[in-house]
């Protein structure tokens, strides 16, 4: 392609509103352009790079024996009521009436619309075990869309879906999936991508697992442990707190705190520690705005997705006036309103001589007991863990807290949406039996800011050759020579000729603006045809990461690009991610 017909403008400042660094290149590279919160329109340089990236993913899920599928991205909401999460996913899934007055629903995700599309397909034991993908637009409306393609409101996914007729044939296919997806980071390029145990979610399922690119940039908190091998997302993960040591088993005293609502603010006032207090954190039901107090040590911090998981239900931040039945700053567990939902952190298992709110205003207690004053009560893990934990895995404290962006993610659904969605076989005896299901996803635009989140310069990506949306990238530096141009033109004609992907700079404009346009499209080889070089019947030809540079004949060109293209695919597979055992 020559860049006097590719549509899109290129920058040279960063936007201002960009926190990330893909986000801010492939605004000012044009690789797309802002439309609404979380949603962007896409130019032909990125449109290539995921492109590629879908060659990827469907050479690795035709190699495992899926077969891929389209289904709608508008979906009737009976489908998703036949499931059971019509009503108990949040605003996240954007619903409405079409002009018939039926209710529908924007895809989100589709395991509703699986079930649907193979419930006939799969009701004999003899079509088992078979796995479905596609690559479909997804609408999640996220509250708070960064990053430009990390976290998005509309995104293309890969999402695949399993059946089974045993736990252990779908536990076979799930890592075969883990291991597919290992081969599919490494030939898109991204380095150190790790293997988490994550969070099922709305999703469903007992085991789940992400694929998280450490990254700075990344929204997810990991847990890893540098002892053993345990990796996690920190929303999953079980916190298993140091213990306080045993302290005198004082009276429950009350104590008048005028305006201490805070856990700092009483640890000054009473010259005590975090882990001497009975901290109250408040939300309220999305369904009903119902209360629910988590008391948890005042050294920890609360875990919503570990509540939400035990509630099985959506929360929210509590707002607590004057007219509340809980006193906001004073709340504690002893003498607490019957009609509030109290749930109790393991951390507080076995403590005595607590500070902890009065539920009274501007007061407090001293010398809680937890088991003494307010019975045998149930303890959970609704804690985040943190690097002053012990480690699930070999129960040494070395947990380190790190960030990453999730590249992918798999579950194991077992039976949840055939068994709700009246899917059966008849197996081998003639019996009705569910299958079970496994669900594997990647989103394309996310994967393709993160290999620019973790390949770029100062001046630009660095695109690995396997998904680069060209290439070879031919600078013509005064194009309006004619004999200059004509060896361009011809070299161009060659590469085309030889299958190689060629964006061709044949416009007549200063080799400054040349070069910087040239590195915000990140072609792994540039070949720069020049006044001086051609003197000589030679071209420059280096490589976008700076590793190669030479002045070779005019006549070499195509053979020396050949190669180079090769070697860089070669690196390519063989680098990546390590492929971390589940």
């Amino acid at each position: 392609m020559k860049i006097s017909r590719l549509i899109g403008e290129r920058f040279r400042e960063d936007p201002s509103d960009c926190v990330l660094k893909s986000h801010a290149l492939m605004i000012r590279g044009g690789y797309m352009k802002y439309v609404a919160n979380g949603i962007y329109s896409s130019f032909t340089p990125l449109i290539r790079v995921m492109r590629k990236i879908e060659g990827i993913i469907r050479q690795e899920m035709d190699r495992i024996g899926g077969s891929e599928v389209q289904m709608p991205v508008v979906l009737p909401a009976s489908l998703w009521e036949s499931s059971g999460r019509l009503n108990l996913v949040g605003s996240e899934l954007l619903k409405f009436i079409d002009r018939n007055e039926k209710p529908h629903v924007l895809g989100m995700t589709h395991e509703e619309a699986a079930v649907d599309l193979v419930c006939e397909y799969g009701s004999s034991y003899l079509k088992y075990p078979f796995m479905i993908y596609q690559f479909q637009t997804k609408f999640r409306d996220e509250a708070r869309p960064r990053g430009g393609l990390i976290r998005v409101r509309e995104f293309i996914m890969k999402d695949a879906y399993s059946f089974h007729t045993s736990d252990e044939d779908l536990k076979a296919h799930y890592k075969t999936c883990l291991l597919a997806y290992d081969r599919i980071f490494k030939k898109a390029g991204l380095n150190g991508v790790m293997i988490v145990e994550s969070d099922a979610g709305m999703m469903g399922g007992d085991i789940s697992h992400e694929f998280i690119l450490p990254s700075l940039a990344g929204e997810d908190r990991i847990a890893v442990c540098s002892n053993c091998d345990y990796r996690a997302n920190a929303d999953t993960a079980k916190s298993i707190k140091i213990k306080n040591a045993v302290k005198d088993n004082n009276e429950l005293t009350l104590i008048s705190t005028p305006e201490v609502t805070t856990i700092d603010a009483l640890c000054a006032f009473f010259g005590k520690d975090k882990k001497d207090m009975c901290k109250a954190v408040i939300y309220q039901k999305e369904a009903d705005e119902g209360y629910v107090v988590l008391f948890i040590r005042g050294d920890q911090e609360a875990n919503e997705t570990k509540i939400r998981n035990y509630l099985l239900d959506e929360i929210r931040p509590a707002v607590i006036d004057e007219k509340s039945i809980l006193s906001a700053g004073y709340t504690g567990p002893y003498d607490l309103k019957p009609d509030v939902k109290v749930l109790f952190d393991d951390s507080l298992e076995g403590e005595t001589g607590l500070v902890c709110g009065a539920n009274i205003p501007g007061h407090h207690y001293t010398g809680l007991d937890i088991k003494r004053d307010c019975g045998d009560v149930a303890f959970h893990d609704f804690a985040k863990i943190s690097e002053d934990s012990i480690c699930p895995g070999c129960e040494k404290s070395c947990i380190t807290i790190t960030r990453g962006i999730e590249v992918g993610n798999i579950f194991q659904l077992g039976d949840k949406y055939t068994k709700a969605m009246g899917m059966q076989y008849t197996d081998i005896e003639g019996k009705l039996k569910y299958p079970l299901m496994g669900c594997y996803g990647i989103g394309i635009g996310r994967l393709a800011a993160s290999v620019c989140e973790q390949s770029h310069d100062e001046y630009g990506p660095v695109w690995p050759v396997s998904i680069a949306p060209w290439q070879v990238h031919i600078c013509c530096l005064r194009a309006d020579d004619a004999h200059i141009r004509e060896h361009a033109d011809l070299l161009y004609d060659q590469l085309q000729d030889a299958g190689i992907e060629t964006i061709y700079d044949d416009r007549n404009i200063s080799a400054g603006v040349m070069f910087a346009d040239a590195d915000l499209l990140g072609v792994p080889i540039r070949i720069v045809i020049s006044p001086r070089n051609i003197k000589d019947m030679k071209c420059e030809i280096t490589t976008r990461d700076k590793s190669y540079k030479e002045l070779l004949p005019l006549g070499d060109a195509k053979q020396t690009v050949s190669g180079l293209i090769s070697n860089l695919l070669d690196i390519t597979s063989q680098d990546g991610c390590p492929g971390n055992s589940v």
